[in-house]
């Protein structure tokens, strides 16, 4: 995909971001958008992107403007054995560059790595099921649903329920 931005760089995540990646996921809509609680502390972001973990099935990109964390998307690959050709993707984008292109990069990059570098044969994911603008670009990207999971998790007090996705490389 080309660069419809310059000034956006996609890089892997870094100590350097995790003060970035901590805001991104405690501003309300981002958090409201995923499964994370709001107000995580740095700790836990070091954590969930594999610092200071020798974790080689886990990639964890940051889109950069400026320096300041806009974006992120991490690719876990599934630890069972059994299901080593599979891998779950999580992302969140800040309010002010949705739409922009920043999804689609990050996106693209995570696939990057998981078809040429770890040659998974399938990726996952969930998105809650009102979330037209996520599903349109998980479907741009090959993704297709496969369900819907009802009254799965809480967001704004309220049961709400997420389609199960995937993209199989045949």
């Amino acid at each position: 995909m080309p660069n419809a931005n310059p000034t956006i760089v996609i890089e892997r995540c870094t100590e350097a971001h995790i003060e970035g990646l901590t805001a991104l996921y405690s501003e309300p809509s981002v958090a409201a958008q995923t499964l994370q609680l709001p107000y995580q502390s740095r700790e836990l972001w070091r954590k969930r992107v594999g610092l200071g973990q020798d974790n080689e099935g886990l990639v964890a990109l940051v889109a950069l403007h400026q320096g300041a964390v806009i974006g992120s998307c991490s690719l876990q690959q599934v630890a069972r054995v059994r299901r080593a050709h599979c891998a779950d993707v999580a992302m969140g984008v800040s309010p002010a560059w949705q739409r922009q292109g920043v999804g689609s990069r990050l996106l693209a990059a995570v696939l990057e790595v998981a078809d040429n570098w770890m040659n998974l044969r399938r990726v996952e994911l969930t998105v809650y099921a009102d979330n037209q603008a996520a599903i349109g670009l998980y479907q741009k990207f090959g993704f297709e649903t496969e369900g819907q999971l009802r009254d799965y998790a809480i967001r704004g007090g309220q049961y709400v329920d997420v389609l199960s996705m995937a993209r199989l490389r045949r």
